[in-house]
């Protein structure tokens, strides 16, 4: 596609991904529009204030201005009645993955971020790193970096930066939609068993990742953790790429200075390359800034400027992120939405409490929001998951297909189940005392949640 006034519509276009596409595709001269039924903020101011006209639910009247190409987002399915108009009148159309790489990733040398967990802040970080080192990077990130006034950008060639989801691309492509990305540095941070709607077990998982792995070429570099068994068989099953691993003694490592992992060492094969002092805690992010540093390295940053670049970071919306102090009692907001990623978060907390605060207690509060978590496939790991928590608080939501009661007896620390989120405020207000650290994990808007319970704590 070469002709930039052409009309560009948008199925899905509020999510984080689409969005994206959105932004991008304006800024290249498109003419962009776009529907959705969940149209509300963040991603719907950001795309307003691009210009972006944004139309309420799926209607076959949002086509009666005749776009060019439909750009289908991964949420659409058969039956949906935009889509099956769509298909029947044979208006040209596209996935969000393909679009990007036709207009604007063949071009690039990309930076692809990967993994079950810490894809956005790894992103963020590697994104602001580039941008300290003044190399205007594009990048398109499934969440709002703060370092940024938005979520996506074209940039300034060669280098692009994207978070690289293993889901599927669209309801005609059931690709992973990280292969049309076609990366020279690629980031794996982790690899679990996730998204059940769509994968039967970690082998399919593996088996798209390894897709990926196929298509870094010889000039480029992996970098994975050492210790992670499920991406050490995936390169296993072939590799044509050089490798860098971290937690090892010939590769990246992290020492770390503060208990909370706000200050730790960086080395590689034995040479310390500096100290990162940041305002982020938990190893988990620890484990997100190595890898950042180390693809940055990749692209001719040299350590030291990426430990400077940390040090300025501002974590992701949405990562631990502070909504609110009332009465000495904070409340945050996490994306932790899988047992492993509940469990490195309050465990980070958890430290951080600990070192600043003897008598403070974490109150976890977690809606079971993804379809892999509504499923019940991960019920039987998230007693273990919220552990380090005092008090724990669930919100049991009519889709979740299993009963939320069974972790009560489960739970080590007490645990509430409510089917009401004014419920599940109260419960928690009636919990909650000076000094306590609230932790909201949630991978949706969670019924707006913490602004009720900080307006609950005012009162």
């Amino acid at each position: 596609m070469t002709n930039k006034t052409q009309h560009l519509h948008i199925l899905g276009i509020c999510g984080t991904f689409m969005g994206g596409i959105a932004a991008l595709a304006k800024e290249l001269g498109f003419r962009v529009t776009g529907c959705d039924t969940q149209v509300y903020p963040p991603m719907s101011t950001q795309l307003e204030q691009l210009g972006i006209e944004l139309k309420q639910g799926y209607k076959t009247q949002h086509f009666d201005d005749e776009p060019d190409l439909v750009i289908v987002g991964n949420a659409m399915s058969r039956g949906n009645v935009m889509v099956e108009y769509m298909l029947d009148r044979n208006i040209p159309y596209i996935s969000g993955p393909q679009w990007l790489l036709e207009n604007v990733l063949k071009d690039c040398w990309v930076l692809a971020v990967s993994g079950t967990h810490g894809k956005t802040t790894t992103s963020s970080m590697l994104t602001w790193i580039l941008e300290y080192a003044q190399l205007s990077p594009g990048f398109l990130i499934g969440g709002v970096p703060q370092n940024f006034s938005c979520s996506a950008r074209v940039g300034n060639a060669p280098f692009f930066v994207i978070e690289a989801d293993e889901y599927d691309t669209a309801f005609f492509d059931k690709r992973s939609k990280f292969v049309h990305y076609r990366p020279r540095t690629l980031v794996i941070n982790n690899l679990e068993f996730d998204h059940g709607d769509i994968f039967n077990d970690l082998s399919d998982i593996q088996r798209q990742f390894h897709h990926l792995i196929r298509m870094v070429p010889s000039n480029g570099l992996i970098l994975s953790p050492q210790n992670e068994a499920a991406i050490n068989d995936t390169l296993a099953m072939g590799c044509w790429t050089p490798t860098e691993q971290s937690a090892c003694s010939n590769g990246w490592q992290a020492e770390k200075i503060s208990a909370d992992g706000s200050e730790f060492k960086v080395t590689f094969n034995g040479v310390e390359h500096g100290i990162v002092k940041w305002s982020l805690i938990g190893d988990f992010n620890i484990d997100n800034g190595l890898m950042a540093i180390a693809a940055a390295r990749h692209a001719g940053v040299p350590s030291h400027i990426s430990i400077e670049a940390l040090a300025e970071f501002i974590n992701t919306k949405r990562r631990f992120e502070l909504k609110g102090e009332v009465n000495n009692i904070r409340v945050f907001d996490d994306f932790a939405h899988h047992p492993t990623a509940i469990a490195k978060t309050l465990a980070g907390v958890r430290t951080q409490v600990d070192s600043s605060n003897a008598q403070g207690r974490v109150l976890a509060v977690l809606e079971p929001r993804s379809n892999t978590m509504k499923s019940g496939v991960h019920k039987d790991a998230l007693p273990l998951a919220l552990k380090q928590a005092d008090q724990v608080f669930i919100f049991q939501d009519e889709g979740i297909k299993w009963s939320v009661d069974e972790l009560i007896n489960q739970c080590q620390p007490p645990c509430f189940v409510e089917k009401s989120i004014n419920d599940l405020v109260s419960k928690i207000i009636e919990q909650s005392q000076a000094g306590d650290t609230i932790v909201v994990m949630s991978n949706g808007g969670f019924g707006n949640i913490h602004d009720k319970i900080l307006m609950a704590l005012a009162s």
